[in-house]
């Protein structure tokens, strides 16, 4: 049940998943949000913590995700072969996509060689900084890399209501109860 089998997603993978989903969603509401503080909102400089913080963590339970990943079977994919590429091109997509918002907000704020506070527990080093016109271009990247992860995501979502809904697949449910796809 911990594990993921042939026919069916284990409870770390389906805790790991929507866990992701909900820190992607709660950090990119918070990220539009917070670029709208002024400088003598009381937020200003505790949101950007908040946000760094929770990233930081996020880039940590995605590398465990992803070493999971590759450790466990992966149960097939549903639908027409189209279907099948298509998914595998999208989870692929969201992967490159959430190491790359991640990563270049790691840089955005390393850029002046400072390491980031994670809840005052530990810090991670700055490894890279000080390149020329860095927290520039990393919020560029950042941003539009973000703004991408979103539509990719509610397309992910709307994709799992599809083959839910109209194709009757289990293809939600397996995301949703371990038991229940391994029925199969």
């Amino acid at each position: 049940m911990w594990r993921d089998t042939r026919s069916g997603w284990g409870l770390i993978s389906i805790f790991l998943h929507w866990l992701s989903a909900l820190v992607v969603v709660g950090l990119f509401v918070l990220g539009w949000w917070m670029t709208g503080l002024g400088y003598f909102d009381a937020w200003y400089n505790l949101a950007p913590w908040w946000h760094r913080s929770i990233g930081m963590l996020l880039l940590f339970a995605t590398l465990l995700r992803l070493i999971w990943r590759f450790m466990q079977p992966t149960p097939p994919s549903q639908g027409s072969r189209l279907e099948r590429i298509a998914a595998h091109l999208g989870h692929t997509a969201l992967y490159v996509l959430m190491l790359l918002v991640m990563v270049s907000g790691y840089l955005i704020s390393t850029a002046r060689g400072r390491g980031i506070s994670v809840f005052d527990w530990f810090e991670l080093p700055a490894l890279i900084s000080h390149l020329p016109n860095q927290a520039s271009i990393a919020g560029e990247v950042h941003w539009y890399s973000a703004l991408a992860l979103m539509l990719l995501a509610a397309g992910h979502a709307l994709a799992a209501l599809k083959h839910h809904y109209l194709d009757r697949h289990d293809t939600l449910t397996r995301m949703l109860n371990p038991a229940r796809s391994r029925r199969r």
